[in-house]
């Protein structure tokens, strides 16, 4: 695989990006992704859901008081804004010129898990992953402390049951283990501290605040330290533990890069991000440079954003409803806004299942047939023949060439390697004597891609 379309599906979640990757250097291309302005207007699927507590109690009055089939009215509704959520967010993985920051969201957003599921609340889910996307390469503990305060992060932990006298440890437990040093580098009493610490912190406005009513002032040892310690101080203390920048980092490494990140190098880049006092950019940048010059194809397999996206732009397809590809990513288990669990999607082997590979020819099937995309087609591709199947237009960019040529422009493009075989079998689709004029070229070379992407060797990066 061409390096600059191998980091252009690592940095982003298609090919797009390569040739700017070519022209600018991995350096300055890294420069320009950092610089991506942040948006901070709310969308207007979000301007009939609550924002306010006053609007959140009206709305939930209104929902004691319905019947039954108007409570099945308000829960679609509220169902439905989510869908429009995950459309609007993959409209910018699919559109923005530099991607690399809502990769770094979704990175971010499988790190500090709050699900709608759970939280029921759209516009406290909007509000986290803003969180996410205006600190994605600010500093760790920043967005620590940021993300811990917010309304989802606590209702989703259930830290509005955390109150003085009657403890709940959920979100002390999860800001230790999943959040910040990881299992084994803190004691049960630094987690039945913490959550003395966290008491009282609840719902507010715009973030969490703390209910003197419920919050506990006494005393606590955290680490080592004795004081009255409230989740700012607390972020601090676990900042300074020894083990804290490997955990992000090896994940950093993992979400990117490796599936199985080597241990030695976990370590190197953690002691660099801790010199640099946890700040984001400067890690990235020296964790893609200096991974840029090695040999590393393969390394990673494709999340089903990764695998969907990339199609989709091979083939410049447009499409009009991006439901669709979030339906595809939660039938691979990646549904966005609802993890499994608070550990989040686990990546990896995970993403190619027997089953999943099979779903993602499927996928692959009818995106090449340029047929109109839903679930029944999605789960049966033998019903695309049905006469109520809409057509969509499909067109795959080639240089043209000889056949051998033509097929090394893909397997560039598409492929990690390209064994003796699987040439031959290439060469028997596209023959030598391959017309690149004929009427019939870019159907030939259709099939050509098609025969590419159902290999193992497309699954991985």
């Amino acid at each position: 695989m061409n390096r600059n379309s191998l980091w252009s599906l690592r940095l982003g979640f298609s090919n797009k990006q390569a040739s700017t990757i070519e022209n600018l250097g991995i350096k300055k291309f890294l420069e320009q992704s950092f610089r991506v302005p942040f948006d901070n207007n709310i969308p207007l699927f979000l301007a009939d859901s609550p924002k306010t507590f006053a609007e959140l109690k009206e709305m939930r009055q209104m929902a004691k008081d319905a019947d039954g089939e108007a409570k099945k009215m308000l829960l679609k509704a509220s169902n439905s804004t989510n869908v429009e959520m995950k459309s609007w967010w993959i409209d910018k993985m699919l559109n923005d010129e530099f991607p690399l920051k809502e990769k770094m969201v979704c990175f971010w957003h499988n790190h500090y898990v709050a699900t709608y599921q759970k939280v029921k609340v759209n516009y406290w889910i909007f509000q986290h992953n803003q969180i996410l996307r205006e600190h994605a390469f600010g500093n760790f503990k920043e967005l620590t402390k940021q993300i811990v305060q917010s309304n989802a992060v606590v209702r989703y932990l259930d830290n509005t049951d955390n109150k003085k006298g009657k403890i709940n440890e959920n979100l002390s437990r999860e800001l230790l283990e999943l959040f910040t040093i990881g299992i084994g580098n803190y004691t049960e009493d630094d987690i039945q501290n913490g959550a003395k610490g966290l008491a009282g912190l609840g719902i507010g406005e715009d973030k969490a605040t703390y209910r003197k009513r419920e919050e506990d002032n006494d005393p606590i040892i955290y680490f080592g330290k004795k004081g009255v310690f409230k989740i700012d101080e607390m972020v601090d203390i676990i900042f300074e533990q020894k083990n804290i920048p490997y955990f992000v980092t090896r994940k950093i490494l993992k979400w990117f890069i490796y599936d199985e990140p080597n241990e030695k190098l976990v370590t190197y880049y953690g002691d660099y991000f801790r010199s640099v006092n946890f700040e984001i950019k400067p890690l990235l940048t020296k964790i893609f440079t200096e991974e840029f010059d090695k040999n590393t194809a393969g390394s990673k397999i494709k999340n089903p954003l990764e695998y969907s996206l990339q199609l989709i732009s091979e083939l410049n397809i447009d499409i009009k409803n991006n439901a669709f590809i979030a339906n595809f990513a939660k039938q691979q288990n990646m549904d966005l806004f609802n993890q499994p669990n608070v550990k989040g999607w686990d990546g990896g082997k995970s993403w190619l299942t027997s089953q999943m590979y099979l779903q993602r020819n499927n996928l692959s099937y009818i995106l090449t047939n340029g047929r109109i995309l839903n679930q029944k087609l999605l789960k049966d591709p033998s019903k695309m023949d049905s006469p109520k199947m809409k057509e969509v237009p499909v067109h795959l960019d080639w240089t043209k060439g000889n056949n051998k040529q033509i097929i090394a422009q893909l397997s560039d493009r598409l492929l990690f390697q390209v064994d003796e075989s699987s040439q031959k079998d290439f060469e028997s689709i596209l023959k030598y004597d391959f017309d690149e004029n004929a009427k019939n070229a870019d159907q030939a070379v259709l099939r050509l891609f098609s025969n590419m992407i159902k290999l193992p060797e497309f699954q991985l990066i």
